[in-house]
């Protein structure tokens, strides 16, 4: 899923996942490993553009340089923080990805969500000051760790960097809604389609391929988080297969024919 291609319009049928970080001023994923090597293997301006700073310029990313502490790898399966934690840091990935998971009080679990390299955890303790979720690591993976105090500070100097920080918060808000609508109001093949499209499209506009795709979640995972069994979302893309829409090779996803998930 290496190749780089031109961008094009992303496809306009994951209006209902357009709140999971699809938005363009959020960087989506690329789904590299992680490994200790990527301590020397990433450029300090590489690390300063993933951490949030994008958007600033080199004397504001300069300044951000000095509340990102550390960062941290987290191997798969690992959790980068469990529900009920103090908060006191988000963490944005350098590699990687992540599940959010919920507990539910007849001790059933669900996935909440999906992370991505280049986007952000941890915003979901702000409100209580405490997590409300587990982010457990889907592959080795390494998060950028950000003091928020520190972060709170340096907005209140730095205009951009507030900005950029109340883009997040609005996105968490737009993609709990756009969950609820998912739920809601698609079918399975609907629900299915979304997800690849929306993976496909945060691939997209970082410039990865938008077709050569690998899920790092499991099938149950998928279902947890689309509201579906598991053997229904194995069914459905053995059927998205069958049609010539897409092509599975165990993690591995490739998107034949977008025009037409986008038509489910």
């Amino acid at each position: 899923m290496s190749e780089y291609l031109q961008p094009e319009a992303p496809p306009t049928a994951t209006a209902a996942f357009h709140g999971h970080h699809v938005n363009q001023s959020l960087p989506p994923d690329a789904f590299p490993h992680a490994n200790a090597g990527h301590k020397v293997s990433y450029s300090e301006s590489a690390m300063r553009a993933i951490c949030m700073g994008g958007n600033l310029n080199d004397a504001e990313r300069i300044r951000l340089e000095t509340v990102i502490h550390n960062w941290r790898m987290v191997r798969r399966g690992e959790a980068l923080y469990r529900a009920g934690d103090a908060f006191q840091s988000i963490y944005t990935l350098r590699s990687g990805s992540f599940k959010t998971v919920v507990a539910h009080q007849n001790g059933c679990e669900q996935v909440s969500g999906f992370f991505l390299t280049g986007e952000t955890l941890g915003l979901d303790g702000i409100c209580t000051e405490r997590h409300a979720c587990d982010a457990i690591a889907l592959e080795d993976s390494a998060v950028c760790v950000i003091p928020f105090h520190l972060l709170e500070a340096l907005c209140r100097e730095v205009r951009s960097l507030q900005q950029h920080v109340h883009r997040m918060l609005s996105s968490e808000i737009v993609r709990e809604s756009g969950v609820m609508l998912l739920l809601a109001s698609l079918c399975a093949d609907q629900r299915v389609a979304a997800f690849l499209l929306n993976i496909s499209a945060r691939q997209q506009a970082r410039g990865y391929s938008h077709r050569e795709l690998t899920l790092r979640m499991t099938r149950e995972e998928i279902g947890s988080y689309l509201g579906m069994k598991l053997e229904t979302v194995s069914r459905t893309l053995s059927r998205f297969q069958r049609d010539g829409l897409i092509d599975v090779h165990g993690k591995r996803v490739t998107l034949i024919d977008l025009e037409a998930l986008d038509r489910i």
